[in-house]
């Protein structure tokens, strides 16, 4: 069967290459989806911070335990947002542990230069965990001195570098004058620091060197009084005497940490809340999300190409049965066939999809998705798996096409190959009808539930009615050639009576063509646009949504005392911190992260209308807290109802759901009181302060913005802008995986339209013999496709309106989507375009070849 079935392919390329185009460029997508999966998997986090600890005592996730129906138990792990915690007097407890030699609790102190420079702040006992050890100087021992920590790289101590940073602004000390005279960091020198949001000045007591991130140590006492949480540390590391049976130990301090994860070296990098980690998730959440879609979509496009090449392939294949080879030898050929093709396809696509991963790994590293430096994947597994996946979807796709062909008895084999394959049979209506059934099912989900179950069921619902319209397009196309026909004959006259008679006759072979263009009208008016949708959404919302007249904002955080300053200065109505964060819920077992903003409730409703349904924002405080309406129906909650919930640190809270609004998009999913997340969170400090305000007050308000380097003062204006721009940021990575889907359909849409034009070379020439003439049966093609474009385009449309209005009623509540008028011009155009393209270039292409050189039995 190999021997035959290379000589089927080598006499008959051209009906292979469809199929070829449509699983190499498969392949090239689930590679570079692949390589993402598996970098984001195989990543494991080295330690640096607590690279000499033999043990770190941490919280870095925390777990949901669910019953399933059947009795069986199952425990979901998620990323800690804000970094847990671990009770601070637990310390005293692992010193008591035999084979313990020295216990360091660490906790991270926000730190900035007045350049915004980001700087780890530390207690000096910390130090022995990376470790730094002195160079020059002494440990600090007053709450104003600072020891200064220099970057290793390369075997090259980077103090100059450092220093250049930290004394910008800085009293000079030892006869410096000017910024300009700075050099190297010395002993003695005097630096200013933005330590929690309040500018500080420090002393220099001495110079360490370590293997660690640029690096401030406080003394401990201070370090403590600066520490974002109280009685909590982030993690203690351990180091034991030489000798000591870690596991031991280790056993014995997991027993005194409770809920706390006892890390050994190998794993303590996962206590440190590294960039990396969260670009690891981010890799894994878009490779398989997206590859997922991609998969579905090969199997759509490789059924429909390789079941079109068999079927052009009927006459070659009735004279291998004529000749008495069995059903099971043709069914064995052709998928052997389909098999060659697909490895071919998988040695031209992986090779191009390795190259892409990493090109796409380029750009999200250069748009700030990923850190400079993140360690990629060479990528075997996420080769062999795409191999794997082209190989069974072309042999399965084969087997499907191969069943009709190999079922045909051999006298009738050729009487059959000369005649339109019989009406498509009942366990493909049936099929369509489930198809349809359950799209109209999720179609019904779509509109009745919300939140993300029903983004959920709108996406599905996308799939479903795309099955049931690949399943049912005979007979959609038969239909559809009935009630065309007046119209085709008015408008093409006797060519388009030829065209009605075409997909009356042709309604099978015509059901490929159908679905690719109900597909690429699906995908382009739904998924493309609903991104569209989010960004003018979560734009509006924020827009009608700010009552504030300005914004204190600040990269490096906002303290306490920067609002005390704001609401005491003449002519400030109100003023409104913000801080964001995150909480992590329960949802059908799995935790799940959700962003949220801290707020102070007083005066909230001069500075913000969150556009409340249900209850009221009056009622916030310690215990309570506000959710938006998408969320709220996922999750099932409604006003007065106590819900469970983790804060950013993973401490439990038990929460009255107080009111429920529809500014979500635009202002976060979850509202909580800012006195309720004070200590758990990463800085403890806030990122705005919303201000209702007179002008006379601008004056005043600028005096605070130059005592507190780093933060600025804008109008709500900007603040929405800047929302703008950092949407627009984070959608380059939806656009870019949904343009890649959409330009997949199309491909194949027009792959699957040029050969199906291409097997008509003998329909066409029969009609040439008889007497029509060339420009006729470009008329008749011209009807065709306009019928076919006509039905795909309302089928399509209507898909895509129901998709995309459920999906966007999920999210912002409104049954109107937003649909871009050049954007609806691009899907229809597009496909018109492609349309006809992609057959009348072909067919002009047949017919000014002699209609006797294409009479022949070949097709």
């Amino acid at each position: 069967m190999i021997s035959l079935a290379m000589r089927m392919l080598r006499h008959r390329p051209g009906s292979s290459v469809a199929t070829l185009l449509a699983l190499a460029l498969g392949a090239l997508i689930l590679t570079a989806m692949g390589v993402l999966v598996e970098s984001g998997l195989r990543y494991h986090p080295e330690p640096v911070r607590y690279a000499a600890a033999d043990l770190v005592v941490a919280r870095p996730d925390t777990t949901f335990t669910s019953r399933q129906f059947d009795g069986e138990i199952t425990r979901s792990t998620v990323a800690l947002p804000e970094g847990g915690t671990v009770p601070a007097d637990l310390a005293e407890r692992i010193r008591a542990v035999e084979g313990v030699t020295t216990v360091a609790v660490d906790d991270g102190i926000p730190v900035h230069t007045t350049t915004g420079m980001a700087l780890a702040g530390r207690g000096w006992a910390s130090a022995v965990l990376t470790p730094y050890e002195l160079t020059d100087g002494r440990a600090p021992s007053h709450a104003d001195e600072v020891v200064l920590g220099a970057n290793l790289h390369d075997g090259v101590v980077l103090d100059a570098n450092l220093h250049d940073e930290v004394v910008l602004g800085a009293e000079p000390a030892g006869g410096r004058t000017s910024e300009q005279d700075a050099g190297p960091a010395r002993v003695g020198e005097q630096v200013r620091l933005l330590v929690g949001g309040a500018l500080r000045t420090y002393r220099i007591s001495g110079l360490a060197r370590g293997a660690g991130s640029a690096a401030v140590f406080f003394s401990d006492a201070h370090a403590a009084d600066l520490a974002p949480h109280r009685g909590a540390v982030s993690a203690i590391g351990v180091i034991t005497a030489p000798g000591v049976d870690l596991d031991r130990v280790g056993d014995q301090i997991a027993q005194a940490a409770g809920d706390a994860r006892v890390l050994s070296r190998a794993d303590s990098g996962r206590a440190e809340r590294s960039a990396d980690e969260a670009a690891a998730g981010l890799l894994v959440q878009v490779g398989a999300s997206f590859g997922g879609y991609v998969v579905l979509l090969i199997v759509f496009v490789v059924a429909a190409t390789v079941g079109l090449s068999v079927r052009h392939r009927r006459r070659d294949l009735a004279l291998v049965r004529a000749v008495a080879a069995t059903p099971g030898q043709v069914r064995r050929m052709i998928m052997m066939e389909a098999a060659l093709v697909g490895l071919v396809a998988s040695v031209i696509g992986v090779p191009a999809g390795l190259a892409a991963a990493h090109r796409l790994a380029d750009e999200l590293t250069g748009r700030g998705f990923l850190p400079a430096g993140f360690p990629m994947s060479p990528g075997v597994i996420a080769a062999a798996t795409a191999v794997m996946i082209i190989l069974v979807s072309a042999v399965l796709a084969g087997l499907l096409a191969a069943r009709r062909v190999s079922g045909i008895k051999p006298a009738e084999a050729l009487g059959e190959a000369a005649a339109e394959a019989a009406p498509a049979g009942r366990a493909r209506w049936i099929g369509g009808l489930v198809a349809l059934i359950a799209a109209g099912s999720s179609a019904f989900a779509a509109v009745a539930a919300g939140g993300q179950a029903a983004l959920g069921a709108a996406l599905g619902m996308l799939y479903l009615f795309v099955l049931a319209v690949a399943l049912l397009a005979p007979w959609i196309n038969a239909t559809a050639a009935r009630l065309l026909a007046p119209l085709l004959t008015v408008m093409f006259g006797t060519s388009g009576y030829l065209a009605a008679a075409n997909l009356r006759a042709n309604a099978r072979g015509a059901a490929t063509v159908l679905t690719s263009l109900v597909l690429a009208v699906g995908f382009g008016g739904s998924v493309w646009f609903l991104q569209d949708n989010l960004e003018r959404q979560a734009v509006a919302q924020s827009r009608s949504g700010l009552l504030a007249t300005r914004a204190l904002v600040a990269g490096t955080g906002l303290s306490d005392t920067a609002v005390a300053e704001v609401r005491a200065i003449r002519g400030v109505r109100a003023a409104t911190p913000v801080r964001n964060t995150s909480v992590v819920v329960s949802l059908l077992g799995d935790g799940e992260s959700i962003g949220a903003r801290a707020v102070d409730p007083a005066a909230l409703a001069e500075t913000l209308d969150l556009g409340v349904t249900d209850g009221s924002l009056a009622d916030l405080r310690d215990g309570t807290v506000a959710v938006s309406q998408t969320h709220a129906s996922t999750f099932g909650w409604e006003v007065g109802e106590k819900v469970a919930l983790r804060l950013g640190d993973g401490t439990p809270a038990e929460v009255r759901v107080v009111a429920i609004y529809e500014r979500g998009l635009g202002f976060g999913d979850v509202i909580l009181s800012r006195s309720a997340v004070v200590g758990h969170t990463a800085t403890n400090l806030d990122d705005q302060i919303l201000i209702s305000a007179s002008p006379a007050a601008d004056a005043a308000l600028q005096e605070v913005v130059a005592a507190h380097p780093g933060s600025a003062l804008v109008d709500t204006a900007t603040l929405t802008g800047g929302l703008a721009k950092d949407l627009a940021l984070s959608a380059w990575l939806n656009r870019l995986l949904i343009a890649v889907m959409v330009g997949y359909t199309v491909v194949a849409a027009a792959n699957t339209m040029v050969m199906a034009a291409l097997a008509r070379r003998r329909e066409f020439a029969v009609l040439r013999l008889a007497g029509v003439t060339r420009r006729q049966v470009k008329r008749m093609i011209n009807a065709e496709q306009a019928g076919l474009l006509g039905v795909a385009v309302l089928l399509g449309g209507a898909i895509a309106a129901l998709t995309l209005s459920s999906a966007v009623r999920a999210l912002t509540g409104s049954l109107v989507p937003y649909v871009p008028p050049l954007g609806l011009v691009a899907v229809l155009g597009g496909t018109a375009v492609l349309a006809m393209a992609t057959t009348i270039l072909p067919v002009a292409r047949l017919v000014r070849v002699p209609p006797l050189e294409h009479i022949g039995i070949r097709e």
